[in-house]
């Protein structure tokens, strides 16, 4: 931590909001706003030479995304808190911002007050996320969890048909590939749809695709 007021960066491309953050900064005695940028591009450039303490990432920017943003910040400078802040609460873009590094997650229309918080509690190594975040956040994992689970109930064989479905190939091909009838790959995948809880081909290779690790990616 460093000494004095802590010293903070905004990344967000709406001229509106980056001055209302930055407002609400500067009149708050025990923070400064030492920078502000436009985009992610910028924030690359400028944010490794001054070193804030924190950073308020808009995670929907054009051209580079804030979470592309964070992860490449993350990987120069790994001791600036990042929160991100978003009109958004999609789980998706939660996840992805957590996974990039970021140690919280603000909503725009969040108050003075709570934006002033979530700074104070990134600064002393908290998580700033409101409860209902918070809760979408931890659905989230649970579904991932559900997810991984129901993948590895499937055997080596039915993994390998679905991995061939993922791919593109018929019940034909995939038969003649691992040397069995259609009618033994359509009972493979008729197993594979009652543990994976789907009923077509095509979420049942996207199912297989998130309970792999790397494999959503």
């Amino acid at each position: 931590m460093s000494e004095g007021p802590i010293r903070i960066a905004i990344v967000e491309d709406q001229d509106t909001t980056r001055e209302t953050f930055e407002a609400i900064i500067n009149l708050e005695p025990s923070m400064e706003c030492i920078l502000t940028c436009s985009s992610g591009e910028e924030a690359l450039r400028k944010l490794p030479k001054v070193k804030p303490d924190v950073v308020l990432m808009d995670i929907m920017m054009p051209h580079m995304t804030g979470i592309e943003c964070a992860t490449r910040l993350k990987e120069v400078e790994p001791e600036i808190e990042i929160v991100m802040i978003t009109v958004y609460q999609d789980p998706d873009l939660i996840f992805g911002a957590l996974r990039a590094g970021a140690c919280g997650y603000l909503l725009k229309r969040s108050s003075p007050d709570q934006v002033k918080a979530a700074i104070r509690d990134a600064y002393r190594g908290g998580v700033p996320m409101s409860v209902g975040i918070a809760r979408k956040v931890i659905s989230y994992f649970r579904q991932e969890a559900q997810v991984a689970s129901d993948v590895d109930s499937l055997s080596a064989r039915e993994r390998e048909v679905l991995e061939h479905v993922a791919k593109g190939f018929t019940n034909k091909e995939i038969a003649a590939k691992l040397c069995v009838t259609s009618e033994t790959v359509h009972w493979h995948l008729r197993n594979c749809y009652r543990k994976l809880h789907v009923r077509t081909r095509t979420e049942a290779a996207m199912k297989l695709r998130q309970g792999v690790p790397g494999g959503g990616e």
